[in-house]
C-alpha cells in the first residue's frame, strides 16, 4: 500500500480523551477514530491488526477441531429469561442493551451467546453420538458500560471470538477445557504477547470453575497474585492465601472502653496501641435479591483484612433460595440515605459489635426483619479480641466467641488476599503481585444452562441427561490494544511482528531523487511479492516527518533508501531496538524474510 493513497492522518499532540498509553497511541496514529462514548471505527491499519489477531485466534480453534459459525446478535428476552439471567444482565449488572420491537417483544444486543446455543443445541443435539461438538465464532459483541474507558479496553462495542462446547460428561469436558487452556496460551505467545494464566471468578457466566489470560501491563484493570515458583496464579477476586499470623491480645478481661474519635482501625489501634490482628471489625453491606427481598448482612472480619466483595457475592448467591431469589441484583455498603428506607433508628457506625440488634431494621415484605451475620474465617479463632460495642465513642476489650459474642453460623472465606501474603499450596512461596488485562476466559460450565433451558441428550442406556457444556472466550479487539500498551516508547507503538499492520515500512527521504524513488519502487514489489507485507511511504513530506510517523505507528521494520545507495545499500531500523544497519539492496528481501520468520515462529 502507498502510504500518499490511504487514508492516513497522525496527531502531534494526545487526545484529551485517552487516559492510557495505548489509547494514545492508536487515536494519535490512525488506527481508530472515536465516534460516540465508547464506541470506535476501526481504520484500516487497525482491521489490518484485528484480521491478524482473528486469523491466530481462528488457526488455534480450528486445530482444536472446533467448529466457525455465526450466531445472531439480537437476542429474544424469553431465552434470557428461560437462564434466568435477563434481571441479572438488565438490572444487577446493567450490561445488556435491550429493546423492544414494534410487536413489543423484548431483545437484547447480546453481550455473550450462552443462552442462544444452548438453544441451538436443545433443538439439534439428540444422542450420545453426536458428542463431544464444539462451536464458536468471531463477531462483534456489545456491553452497555457505566464508564466506557481505555478506548478498546473497555468499549460500549467489541469484537470477541466466543465458543462452547457440548459433553457426556465432565471428564470430556475437562479435556476440550485443558485443549482451549492451550490454544490460548498459543494465541497469546504467537500475538508475541507476554501473559498468565491465573485461576479466576466465573461472575454472571457461571460454572464451577474458570480460568483468565492475562496480559500483563502497568495499565491492567485487573490485579494478578502469583508465587514466584510458577504453582500459582490467580485474579485478586479469586485468589487464596494464608494471611499472616495474628499477634497475641494484651487484654486478659473483657471491659467496655471509651474511645472517643475511633471510628477507623487505624484510630482505633492507635489509641489502645495494638495490633490490628487483634481486632474484629464488622462491616454491613445490602443486598438486594431479585424476589425483591433486601437483606443486611453483616460481615465479622479481622480488622487488618479487608472484604473481597465478589468472594462476598458468592456466598450470598448461594443463599439466594432463603430469600425466594435466585440472583442478587445488588450488593452495597448502605449510605446514609439507604439506610434511611430500613433503619428503625441511627446505627452505631464504626462501633457496631457482632451482635448488633436486629430492631436496628424496620422490617416489611421487602427487608429482612434480622441481620445475617457471617463471619471470616480469619476472626473466627480470635481470643481477648477488641471490637465495637454498639454505642458510639465505645469499644470493648478482652472479649471471646462463645463467651461475650455469639459465634455466627456462616464461617467463610471472603478476606482479600494480598501481596505478601503465603501461599495455600507452599506456605514458605509469598505472593507477588502484577498487573493485568484480561484477554481470554475459559469456564467449565457443567449443566448450568442446560438444565435450566431443558438441553439434554440420550445416553448409552436410553436416559435423558443434562448436556454437559463448556465456554471460552477471547477478546479480539482488546487484545489487540494490549499488544500496543504492553510494547510501546516515547515514540510510539511496537507492535509484535505477528500482529503488525505491515512488516516493512520504505520511507523515501526525498521524492525528487530519482534513485531513492527507483530503489525504493524496486524494493516494494519484490518485498510484497515474496509475501512481506509492506508500505511505501511516498508523501510529499520531510524525512523527519516520515520517519515519527514510521515510529508512531509501529511497523517493525523500516526501509531508508537514502546516503548509503552511493555503496549500493539501503538503511535498515528495527522499531523495536532503534537499531541501524546498512544492507545490500539485493540482500534486503532475503534479510527482511529471515527476520520475520524468526519473530514469527
Amino acid at each position: 500500500m502507498r502510504l500518499s493513497q490511504m487514508l492516513f492522518v497522525t496527531l502531534r499532540e494526545d487526545p484529551a480523551e485517552a487516559e492510557i498509553p495505548s489509547h494514545k497511541l492508536l487515536l494519535r496514529a490512525g488506527y481508530i477514530r472515536r465516534i460516540g462514548s465508547g464506541i470506535y471505527a476501526y481504520l484500516p491499519l487497525m482491521w489490518r491488526v484485528l484480521k491478524k489477531v482473528s486469523q491466530i485466534v481462528r488457526e488455534e480453534m480450528d486445530a482444536t477441531g472446533a467448529q466457525e459459525c455465526l450466531l445472531p446478535q439480537l437476542q429474544p428476552a424469553d431465552l434470557w429469561r428461560e437462564s434466568g439471567r435477563w434481571d441479572t444482565y438488565t438490572q444487577a449488572e446493567g450490561i445488556m442493551f435491550a429493546l423492544t420491537d414494534r410487536r413489543d417483544t423484548e431483545l437484547g444486543l447480546g453481550p455473550t451467546h450462552e443462552e442462544v446455543i444452548t438453544t441451538i443445541a436443545k433443538d439439534m443435539i439428540r444422542s450420545y453420538r453426536q458428542l463431544p461438538t464444539h462451536l464458536y465464532q468471531i463477531q462483534t459483541k456489545f456491553r452497555d458500560e457505566i464508564r466506557p474507558r481505555f478506548g478498546l479496553m473497555r468499549g460500549r462495542e467489541f469484537i470477541m471470538k466466543d465458543g462452547y462446547s457440548f459433553h457426556t460428561n465432565e471428564e470430556s469436558l475437562k479435556k476440550t477445557y485443558q485443549d482451549m487452556a492451550q490454544a490460548y496460551s498459543n494465541m497469546l505467545r504467537r500475538s508475541g504477547l507476554q501473559f498468565r494464566a491465573v485461576d479466576a471468578d466465573s461472575g454472571a457466566i457461571g460454572g464451577s470453575g474458570s480460568q483468565e489470560f492475562m496480559v500483563l501491563a502497568e495499565a491492567g484493570e485487573d490485579e494478578v497474585l502469583y508465587t514466584e515458583d510458577g504453582q500459582y496464579a490467580a485474579n485478586l477476586e479469586k485468589a487464596v492465601s494464608i494471611p499472616a499470623d495474628a499477634e497475641t491480645s494484651p487484654f486478659a478481661s473483657f471491659e467496655k472502653r471509651e474511645t472517643p474519635g475511633t471510628e477507623t482501625i487505624e484510630k482505633l489501634c492507635k489509641f489502645f496501641k495494638c495490633s490490628p490482628t487483634q481486632v474484629v471489625k464488622n462491616v454491613l453491606y445490602q443486598a438486594v435479591y431479585d424476589s425483591g427481598i433486601t437483606v443486611l448482612v453483616l460481615v465479622s472480619i479481622r480488622g487488618d483484612q479487608d472484604v473481597n466483595q465478589v468472594k462476598l457475592l458468592n456466598e450470598l448467591t448461594k443463599l439466594a433460595g432463603n430469600y425466594q431469589g435466585k440472583t442478587i441484583l445488588f450488593l452495597t455498603v448502605p449510605d446514609a440515605e439507604a439506610q434511611q428506607k430500613w433503619a428503625s433508628k441511627s446505627l452505631p457506625l464504626g462501633y457496631m459489635a457482632p451482635d448488633v440488634a436486629d430492631d436496628y431494621i424496620a422490617g416489611s415484605k421487602e427487608v429482612n426483619s434480622k441481620f445475617l451475620r457471617l463471619v471470616d474465617r480469619t476472626a473466627v479463632d480470635l481470643t481477648n479480641f477488641v471490637t465495637g460495642s454498639n454505642e458510639s465513642g465505645y469499644h470493648v476489650v478482652g472479649a471471646n466467641w462463645g463467651k461475650e459474642f455469639p459465634l455466627p453460623s456462616l464461617a467463610v472465606d471472603v478476606r482479600k488476599a494480598k501481596k505478601g501474603d503465603r501461599a495455600v499450596h507452599n506456605p514458605e512461596q509469598t505472593l507477588q503481585t502484577a498487573r493485568g488485562i484480561e484477554v481470554g476466559h475459559i469456564f467449565q460450565l457443567g449443566t448450568k444452562y442446560s438444565q435450566a433451558m431443558g438441553a439434554t441428550y440420550t445416553n448409552e442406556q436410553g436416559e435423558e441427561m443434562p448436556l454437559v457444556m463448556g465456554c471460552y472466550g477471547v477478546g479480539v479487539s482488546r487484545l489487540a490494544q494490549s499488544a500496543v500498551e504492553q510494547s510501546y516508547d516515547k515514540d510510539g507503538i511496537i507492535w509484535p511482528v505477528a500482529i503488525a499492520p505491515y512488516h516493512v515500512i520504505i520511507s523515501i527521504p526525498n521524492i525528487s531523487d530519482a534513485q531513492q524513488v527507483e530503489v525504493a519502487e524496486k524494493l516494494y514489489t519484490e518485498l510484497n511479492q515474496s509475501g512481506i507485507e509492506t508500505l511505501l511511504d511516498d508523501r510529499d513530506e520531510r524525512a523527519g516527518v516520515k520517519f515519527k510517523d514510521a515510529d508512531l505507528i509501529g511497523i517493525p521494520y523500516r526501509i531508508v533508501p537514502g546516503r548509503s545507495l552511493k555503496a549500493g545499500k539501503v538503511e535498515v531500523v528495527e522499531r523495536a531496538t532503534h537499531k541501524s544497519q546498512e544492507i545490500p539492496i539485493d540482500e534486503v528481501n532475503s534479510t527482511l524474510k529471515n527476520w520475520i520468520e524468526a519473530a514469527i515462529k
